[in-house]
């Protein structure tokens, strides 16, 4: 009998019986991801492509007044021209230059405080619109970009005629007043768009559970959308740190901030001291980014 004839696949209850297809066998050579010849290229991977060369147009638009700001901080003379290297704004900052430290206090205070209200005040904004039905829901959401859209300059004059006819004194308060209001829109927009990819159907198992309104907000709610929370509020410290217009406006006698001083210096002459100054805000502002990395991630994680 030879051995070489294959045998038919045996009968089960007068049927054949399926057999399974060979499977292909894996490729041979050397694993790994695919590499052009040297002779060939993508379009994309071009060094100096459009894309490439707009990239560092952009950084440079961006970073080279800071470098300019920086080296002539360790300028010794006062003007544009380099006469040596020298420490003396440093010394001036931190040593002869109180009323500097304190539009800074001002302007520290007034934005932790304005962006943690803000923060609250926009966060429970968005969650009560998304949560609820009503009728004049299109209409709030609708008034609450307003203050995105309108000028600072109408923003400005506005808050310092309601001051006036409510007869409120200028000074902290209403810059923080001010501060708030423009404030909350931003991180109403921030909490909004994170709630619009939460499952509110976790609202509905957590209230199965037995879990009340106020569990529910605090426990299953608010811990999704804090990534959003915390972004918007650092958003709100860096817009009250930096803003002039609706400041200038509603800023009274012993409530300068640190723009409407560095303003005032620049009005008589650009003094090296804001050159100096500025380099202290940068490292603050990195150092302060690279301890809070950490802790963002965190937060992400667990949301």
């Amino acid at each position: 009998m030879d051995s070489n004839k294959k045998t038919a696949p045996p009968k089960q209850n007068g049927k054949k019986r399926l057999v399974p297809t060979q499977l292909v066998s894996p490729p041979t050579g050397p694993q790994g991801p695919y590499k052009l010849p040297k002779n060939q290229h993508f379009s994309d991977h071009r060094r100096f492509g459009f894309s490439n060369i707009m990239l560092v147009l952009v950084i440079v638009f961006l970073f080279a007044p800071l470098i300019v700001v920086i080296f002539y901080s360790f300028n010794e003379s006062k003007g544009m021209r380099w006469t040596g290297v020298s420490l003396k704004w440093y010394v001036q900052l931190f040593m002869e230059s109180e009323a500097l430290w304190k539009a800074f206090t001002n302007s520290f205070i007034i934005a932790i405080s304005s962006s943690i209200v803000a923060t609250v005040l926009g966060s429970l904004a968005s969650i009560g619109i998304k949560w609820y039905k009503f009728k004049s829901r299109t209409y709030i959401q609708i008034a609450s970009f307003l203050p995105m859209v309108l000028p600072e300059v109408i923003i400005g004059i506005s808050m310092l005629i309601f001051f006036t006819a409510v007869k409120i004194p200028l000074g902290m308060f209403t810059i923080f007043v001010a501060h708030t209001t423009f404030n909350i829109p931003f991180v109403f927009l921030l909490v909004s768009a994170r709630l619009d990819e939460f499952d509110f159907s976790i609202i509905e198992a957590a209230r199965d559970l037995g879990a009340t309104e106020r569990q529910t907000l605090f426990k299953v709610v608010i811990p999704s959308i804090m990534p959003a929370i915390v972004s918007s509020m650092l958003m709100s410290v860096t817009m009250s740190l930096e803003d002039f217009v609706i400041t200038f406006f509603v800023s009274g006698p012993g409530s300068t901030t640190l723009p409407l001083y560095v303003y005032s210096m620049i009005r008589y002459g650009v003094s090296p001291v804001i050159n100096s100054l500025s380099l202290v805000l940068i490292l603050g502002i990195m150092i302060l980014a690279l301890s809070l990395k950490r802790f963002l991630k965190t937060i992400a994680a667990s949301s």
